[in-house]
């Protein structure tokens, strides 16, 4: 759903995987450019499909350096009337902290949802595209567990981690068909199910090591939600291939994106009040920055015509209003510092501009 910048080029991913892909949109005309471009079919009815992919944008569509998730939710809102009970739900449009959770209680716990935020970077397609490693969390385990089966095709494997190639038999061995539950790495506890039980860590870990494998069968608080469904359970045959960070809760996911992006303001943000500081003392900003980055772990970004586009400044007031108890002091500052910077261009542009005579 949404079929614009990032939601064209994950179409086209999917499809490329094999997956009978359908494409919508509110504009007809981005619908049918799609599927004559290249064979996506356009949706009409949400009823059929067993994985809704959200795309569309999270800003202002009079101001795209302010959040605002009315679109998402008016795609939400047809979902809830007419996808099958159990389809999975991935929200990869960035998305305010409590996004997910409002969307499940939206379509009223029947289906599987997800967020697994894009990485995408259109400059860099090729090397940072649809296809990189990315993080994914789940409003509960049983959705957590679709996802991983959708994107990294996990229930393919099974976690079995070897001693000098003998299978070990101690609190990591797991059965070929044991549930496996993510929990949080800093409060791990194995009461319940001792050999069930792995942190988000482990998982990475063992990605790397061995084969793995996650149960995508309902566990324990998610069955109500979905016992007697007889869509609940997805069989999918094929994944996306995507190798996927699971993390312990969705707002982890929704937060990552977020502040992923909050940082690089920062960067440039600092960036940009060192060249004005470089201006104001009589200091090569160039020759400066090019000391600076011969350190191994310091690099100093290019400040050009301010922070703009569609992601970092809508992102960084995301993380800003995230919480009602503390605010970032340092991201405020950023703003006004790049204010500053633009101003300080716009002063200089203007004393260069040659008049026409």
């Amino acid at each position: 759903m949404g079929l614009g910048q990032l939601g064209l080029p994950v179409a086209k991913y999917v499809k490329e995987h094999g997956f009978d892909t359908f494409g919508y949109d509110i504009n007809q005309k981005a619908m049918q450019s799609a599927e004559a471009s290249y064979g996506i079919k356009q949706a009409t009815n949400f009823g059929d499909f067993d994985v809704l992919i959200i795309c569309v944008s999270t800003h202002r569509p009079d101001d795209m350096f302010s959040p605002q998730v009315d679109s998402l939710m008016s795609v939400v809102e047809k979902i809830s009337r007419e996808a099958k009970s159990g389809a999975l739900i991935s929200i990869e449009s960035t998305i305010p902290k409590g996004t997910s959770k409002r969307v499940f209680e939206k379509l009223d716990h029947r289906l599987h949802v997800v967020h697994a935020p894009h990485r995408w970077y259109a400059l860099e397609e090729e090397i940072h595209g649809v296809n990189q490693l990315r993080i994914v969390g789940g409003v509960s385990n049983c959705c957590l567990q679709h996802g991983l089966n959708f994107y990294d095709g996990v229930t393919n494997r099974k976690v079995v981690e070897s001693t000098n190639n003998n299978t070990s038999t101690n609190a990591n061995s797991m059965n070929e068909n044991d549930d496996v539950t993510i929990i949080p790495n800093s409060s791990v506890s194995t009461d319940r199910h001792p050999s069930k039980a792995i942190t988000s860590n482990k998982v990475m870990d063992l990605v790397g090591k061995t084969d793995y494998r996650i149960s995508t069968d309902p566990v324990n608080d998610d069955r109500d939600h979905y016992a007697g469904n007889s869509t609940s359970n997805i069989n999918l045959k094929q994944s996306l291939g995507i190798p996927m960070h699971p993390v312990s809760s969705v707002e982890v996911a929704e937060l990552t994106k977020i502040v992923e992006n909050a940082h690089r303001y920062l960067q440039i943000a600092f960036a940009e009040e060192l060249y004005l500081y470089s201006k104001a003392n009589g200091i090569s900003f160039s020759e400066l920055r090019e000391s600076l980055n011969t350190k191994w772990n310091v690099e100093i970004l290019e400040p050009r015509d301010g922070i703009g586009g569609h992601c970092l400044p809508k992102d960084t007031k995301m993380f800003i209003n995230s919480s009602n108890t503390i605010k970032s002091k340092i991201l405020q500052a950023a703003m006004e510092i790049d204010e500053d910077y633009r101003e300080y261009r716009k002063k200089m542009d203007s004393e260069i501009r040659i008049p026409v005579i």
